[in-house]
């Protein structure tokens, strides 16, 4: 029995779900207005956008909407997630409401995220959305 609860207890979290929390930890962070905890998440080699934001930029937009917006609320649809071996991509819909830049009743989003894991963590390195 002993030996059972020390596997148990030194079983890894299979990864798709520690992708799936880190995608969760970001939304939290987010509605709770702390941007750097997203930016935790994000990659110093990260692109969006075809290239056109960098990490520093993505960081500078969240701090922006959290100052602009009392109340962000994120509503992630279904994740798609695709694991290949250290690399993942999630797809996804996005509803973020907020007022002006998110507009009261909601924006839709649709969302490309690209990861790896590095460092025992899932690391965004690039996304794009519409």
């Amino acid at each position: 029995m002993l030996v059972l609860l020390l596997l148990v207890a030194c079983a890894h979290e299979p990864d798709e779900q520690r992708l799936r929390d880190t995608i969760a930890a970001m939304e939290t962070a987010i509605e709770s207005g702390k941007p750097g905890e997203v930016a935790d998440h994000v990659a110093a080699d990260f692109t969006a956008q075809g290239g056109g934001m960098d990490a520093r930029q993505l960081r500078a937009m969240l701090v922006a909407q959290t100052l602009r917006h009392q109340n962000i609320s994120v509503l992630l649809g279904p994740l798609d997630v695709k694991l290949y071996g250290d690399r993942a991509t999630v797809k996804m819909r996005v509803i973020a409401t907020g007022g002006q830049w998110l507009p009261e009743t909601g924006r839709q989003i649709d969302l490309e995220s690209h990861w790896r894991f590095e460092d025992g963590e899932w690391i965004c390195f690039r996304a794009e959305w519409q």
